[in-house]
């Protein structure tokens, strides 16, 4: 029934000439204008919700990786620990050394 009713262009027509009688030339652009803003705002309401549906959907799965078991680490890992494990032993060498060092260079010094 409503499909039939904007099949022709001059169906078209003379709803328009109805609704410019009906509510006269001055208020058309201000009803056109808040119809937009609704329209923009139910377009940013359908988009949140659907915003909130992949954040569940991310939860669902963060929580099924949180549910396996842990995984070995892989090899790749291991020269980055041989890394820091040395440059550990480095600054423990340090340390060691500083003391000495911090021993010969206070001397008395001759007043």
């Amino acid at each position: 029934m409503v499909g039939d009713l904007f099949d022709s262009p001059w169906k078209v027509l003379i709803v328009a000439v109805v609704l410019i009688v009906l509510f006269g030339s001055k208020k058309l652009p201000d009803a056109a204008r808040s119809l937009g803003k609704s329209m923009r705002i139910l377009k940013t309401e359908v988009q949140d919700l659907h915003g909130e549906e992949t954040q569940a959907e991310k939860d669902k799965a963060a929580a099924a990786l949180a549910a396996q078991p842990a995984q070995p680490v892989p090899p790749a890992v291991a020269p980055t620990q041989q890394h820091i494990d040395h440059l550990q032993q480095q600054i423990r060498d340090l340390q060691a050394q500083a003391p000495a060092s911090e021993a010969t260079q206070r001397t008395p010094q001759a007043g």
